[in-house]
């Protein structure tokens, strides 16, 4: 991709009405366009990230057996109505009428609605457990929408839904969600940390929200920090080791401000070991039993005759609000520097040739290294403007691809000018370079 045929609209300055660093940067290197209040456009370079993350999210549900569906964004108000939610749910949901006068909404969530696919297709204990999700977009009528698409009204989600005989079968499907959202943040760059949250309007009496470090979130958190050193990267899907993992986290205090107890914080954490601090949400899983079944009559027949209520959880991940949760937690704003994590970043790489007009060698030259990156799987982009390298290679630090190459005027035979987004260039051969950004996309 060359950069003068990119739509990639790049200002100057940060826009007046950004506050955060993830809003500030995305209206800058044009990821987003503001349509409405709390309501964005996803404009080609953002679009790109946010179906890199929507793949990887993808592929870990898929490991853990949940099997992808398509729920439509408009609902019906009387699944709704049978659960009790209709009323409860606040100004947050946006009600509708279609021309028949039939009372609709926006989707704010699913719950109501895969339970009525349930219940309509499985009658059996046989065919039970059951993890279904799909990634949808979503609306909820933020009262205040800020900060870009960290708090907007429209935005994409991941949600599954798990069904399952009894209560011990139902945790081993929320440990499997579990695990699978630490893989999930783990290969997005992110160490999310799991912690005991409040279950809201989803309801249900357990609940953990992910949670990243930063200054700009809006979740306050209290935590023990030796919690950042526990692995999962071995972790099986059994129950045992699934519950291991969740037993050698929940050791450690962690809990949102809706949780926090004064108290049991100071009595259960050493001083030198607390941590009060800011973060992001970027995922949050619930297990609520027969909430939903129950009313809704999602039963199944078990063996001697009799029926019961399913039990279900439900689990989410904001694919949107990654993007700009990475952002938040990867950019160097003072730099002026993004490094996106090779697994999703737009490009894996920037080229950067030094053009004057009466001489095309350079261009030339990074012309034949992006056909090399593209036989390779490689991602990346050639700035043929006719700016100077400096304003080149600021462009491209905003842009975030984690690795550069700049031919200039110390380029020198086949060794390029190669670095690594914030560190230093070293002088070494496309092929080396290209063995390095491989092997560096197969550990992602």
């Amino acid at each position: 991709m060359y950069i003068s045929k990119s739509f990639i609209p790049i200002l100057k300055n940060n826009p007046s009405e950004a506050k955060i660093k993830s809003h500030q940067l995305m209206l800058r290197v044009g990821m987003i366009k503001q349509s409405s209040a709390g309501i964005y456009s996803w404009l080609p370079l953002g679009f790109k990230v946010m179906k890199k993350i929507e793949k990887i999210v993808k592929e870990e549900q898929n490991k853990i057996g949940a099997q992808e569906i398509l729920m439509p964004t408009i609902q019906s108000s009387e699944i709704w109505k049978e659960s009790g939610r209709y009323e409860d749910y606040g100004e947050e949901m946006l009600r509708i009428k279609d021309r028949q006068g039939r009372e609709m909404l926006f989707g704010p969530t699913n719950e109501e609605l895969v339970t009525d696919i349930f219940r309509s297709s499985l009658k059996s204990y046989k065919s039970l457990p059951q993890l279904l999700y799909h990634i949808q977009w979503k609306f909820r009528d933020e009262i205040r929408p800020r900060f870009g698409i960290m708090r907007c009204r429209e935005f994409y989600m991941k949600d599954a839904y798990s069904f399952d005989i009894n209560d011990e079968e139902a945790l081993f499907s929320y440990n499997k969600f579990y695990l699978s959202y630490l893989k999930t943040f783990n290969r997005l760059g992110l160490i999310a940390i799991p912690m005991a949250a409040d279950t809201g309007p989803i309801g249900g009496n357990l609940s953990h929200e992910f949670i990243i470090l930063a200054e700009t979130g809006e979740s306050k958190i209290y935590a023990d920090k030796r919690i950042f050193d526990v692995k999962s990267d071995d972790t099986k899907l059994e129950k045992k080791s699934l519950e291991a993992l969740r037993n050698k986290f929940e050791e450690f205090y962690s809990v949102t401000d809706e949780k926090f107890n004064k108290n049991e914080f100071e009595k259960k954490v050493k001083e030198t070991n607390r941590l009060t601090t800011k973060g992001i949400e970027v995922g949050h899983i619930f297990y609520f039993g027969d909430k939903y079944s129950k009313p809704m009559g999602a039963s199944v027949d078990l063996p001697g005759g009799k029926k019961d209520f399913v039990k279900m959880g439900s689990y989410g991940i904001g694919v949107s609000r990654l993007v700009g949760a990475i952002i938040e937690a990867k950019y160097d704003e003072k730099n002026e520097v993004m490094k996106w994590p090779i697994s999703v970043a737009p490009y894996d790489v920037s080229i950067i040739p030094m053009i004057n007009k009466n001489d095309n060698s350079a261009l030339d030259k990074a012309s034949k290294i992006y056909f090399e990156f593209e036989k390779n799987n490689i991602e990346s982009i050639i700035d043929d403007s006719d700016e100077n390298i400096s304003s080149k290679i600021k462009k491209m630090n905003l842009i975030g691809a984690p690795y550069q190459i700049i031919i200039g005027k110390q380029t020198d035979g086949d060794l390029l000018e190669f670095k690594e987004i914030g560190e230093e260039v070293q002088k070494i051969n496309l092929a080396e370079i290209i063995k390095i950004i491989k092997e560096q996309k197969v550990r992602n």
